[in-house]
């Protein structure tokens, strides 16, 4: 078995994409990123990422999104795959943190986001996904397609073509509401490229088209219950999983009325999980829906009364 083949068969199930803790003066809370790992873990999440979308990493300085993903390393331990966010809309940089990511043991792959804000074209995509892959020849690479945020669509043609290009490139994370698109990635890359869903809504219907996982947002606030989608589908208890996608879908709702992360941070807040601490520009939801999330909230998790009382 290859090394990419064994990675493949690991990195499956929900993909925790942890938020970045922040203490009240804006400095890295490491100490509440390790902790949060550990819950993770302990709830059933079957993988860890760090500074992708949901850990704000354009708000992080290149220096700090390293040590982050040094400290997550250290606290996963090896216990779950492990796959940290790399990319960035600059070229240079998503290669300096790609190749720093390689260096950091502990690290099964990479997320490596479509570029956000410069609207590259299909072969500039191209040329740039495949520049990066052959500068990390030997680590595993899952591509992320979030068009909502980049204003670009990783199309079809380009995925297949990268995934037939470069050894290393072994998946997908797809936040694209288009489900025929979705289908189509498994049709053209073949039915052993990972394909992971983005979209919480898209979480189960994914597995259902050989989806092998998700990288869901909603995981910070309710990792039991997202991770169990996943178990009862591979243990083939259909209904169960049904279920449990309808169960969280007014938490995925409400959790998605105002930019990620700001909504999760506001919920581990009122958890008692994290200081609610964005970086500007993103900022925390307003009062009122900081109080909708709390009284949704309240229906998924028993809030400590100090905080939910207020």
């Amino acid at each position: 078995m290859s090394k990419f083949e064994e990675v493949k068969k690991r990195l499956r199930g929900s993909i925790a994409p942890i938020i970045t803790p922040f203490n009240e003066d804006g400095s890295v809370d490491f100490e509440t990123l390790e902790n949060l790992i550990n819950w993770h873990i302990e709830s059933g999440s079957h993988g860890i990422s760090v500074t992708g979308t949901t850990g704000e990493p354009s708000s992080l300085t290149v220096e700090e999104r390293i040590k982050v993903i040094e400290r997550a390393a250290k606290a996963v331990n090896g216990r779950v795959p492990f796959v940290p966010g790399t990319g960035s809309t600059n070229h240079a940089e998503t290669l300096y943190l790609t190749k720093k990511a390689q260096e950091i043991e502990g690290v099964d792959a990479v997320l490596i986001i479509v570029p956000y804000y410069n609207k590259p074209s299909q072969h500039a995509l191209y040329k740039h996904f495949k520049v990066v892959a052959e500068s990390v020849p030997e680590l595993p690479i899952i591509l992320y397609n979030i068009p909502g945020r980049t204003s670009v669509n990783l199309e079809v043609k380009t995925l297949a073509k990268l995934n037939q290009d470069c050894a290393n490139i072994i998946g997908v994370k797809e936040s694209n509401k288009d489900f025929e698109h979705i289908n189509r990635v498994m049709l053209e890359c073949g039915r052993d490229f990972l394909l992971y869903s983005g979209i919480e809504l898209l979480c189960y219907p994914m597995l259902a088209i050989g989806g092998v996982g998700y990288i869901s947002a909603t995981a910070n606030v309710e990792p039991k219950k997202v991770a169990e989608v996943y178990d009862a589908w591979n243990s083939g208890d259909v209904e169960r999983a049904l279920n449990l996608h309808y169960e969280l879908m007014p938490l995925n709702d409400v959790l998605f009325k105002d930019t990620n992360p700001a909504p999760i941070k506001a919920a581990l807040g009122m958890m008692g999980k994290i200081k609610p601490v964005l970086r500007l520009p993103m900022d925390l939801p307003a009062q009122a829906l900081q109080n909708e999330i709390r009284e949704v909230l309240q229906q998924y998790v028993e809030l400590p009364e100090s905080v939910s009382a207020k």
